[in-house]
């Protein structure tokens, strides 16, 4: 038994709580990782895990196990990346990355040719998602994010920029339905309303004195991708609320114009978060860093 990927393999199945999970993440069977794990314990002499309907949760001495692998793993990856730095080894592998439709679809085309060029060495494996993915559970290296509030997590967590909501329209809408010049015109226009988890049916005005103003749009097209929202409002479907980092382009380009621009709809802060460990693998550290500088 090679012991070492016994570990590995014992460690997803604790972050999982799934052997299915687990399996996935790891790219093989359901079947190869359970004899893997019966022949861990055997080895051991010792029950590691229990399985119920529920899933996989850690016996005593399956706490204390992982708590050890966790603990030799890390130790072991970063005497590896250390002989790779000090050999000169450039950042290498399969980086797994999860990101929403709006990133890959419209700041993606900006920015991987660049990294591609300066690490050819890692092959970028993009889970294109507006949903919030589980990064052990689903094999996840890195994920970058968008929201108003970032939910309570383990996962370690870098900002990469802080965005305001701006309210957005095409000249073409504008010209035949007029410019609002106050909060209470917008009940008197076309509004395009994401209805995805983090954004509720009503909008919540901050205006440029500091007081807000809470109002529900009438809203004739609603969608759950930023990415369709971003199209109905190029199109001169109507009024749409938008990060000014998705639109910034447009509105340079007057294709997109500031819809009651001393106002927003608060802010979104761009994330990227990845696994909580000792020792945060080359090809994370530099996917992430790259990015970073991008978004500055």
């Amino acid at each position: 038994m090679d012991q070492v990927k016994a570990m590995r393999a014992f460690q997803r199945i604790a972050q999982a709580k799934s052997l299915s999970a687990a399996a996935q993440s790891l790219d093989t069977t359901h079947s190869s990782l359970s004899r893997q794990l019966q022949a861990l314990e055997a080895s051991l002499g010792a029950q590691l895990v229990r399985r119920d309907t529920r899933g996989i949760t850690l016996t005593e001495a399956g706490e204390r196990y992982h708590a050890a692998c966790t603990d030799i793993l890390s130790r072991l990856d970063a005497a590896h990346a250390d002989a790779a730095a000090d050999g000169g080894k450039a950042p290498a592998g399969t980086l797994r990355v999860s990101m929403p439709l709006s990133i890959a679809t419209l700041d993606l085309p900006d920015w991987l040719p660049a990294f591609q060029a300066r690490h050819a060495g890692i092959r970028l494996d993009v889970v294109c998602t507006d949903r919030f993915t589980k990064l052990v559970a689903e094999g996840i290296d890195v994920a970058l994010r968008i929201s108003a509030e970032l939910e309570d997590t383990s996962m370690m967590a870098r900002t990469l920029a802080v965005s305001d909501m701006v309210l957005v329209a095409a000249p073409r809408y504008l010209v035949g339905h007029g410019m609002p010049r106050t909060p209470q015109d917008l009940s008197r226009h076309q509004c395009l309303v994401h209805n995805g988890p983090e954004n509720p049916a009503h909008w919540t005005l901050h205006m440029h004195d500091g007081q807000q103003q809470t109002l529900r749009p009438d809203s004739h097209f609603a969608c759950d991708t930023v990415t369709a929202l971003y199209a109905a409002a190029k199109c001169g479907l109507g009024i749409a609320a938008l990060t000014w980092h998705t639109v910034r382009a447009d509105l340079q380009a007057g294709t997109l114009v500031r819809v009651l621009p001393d106002i927003t709809l608060g802010q979104r802060t761009y994330t990227a978060l990845y696994p909580r460990t000792r020792h945060v693998p080359p090809a994370v550290r530099a996917f992430i860093d790259f990015v970073a500088t991008c978004y500055r």
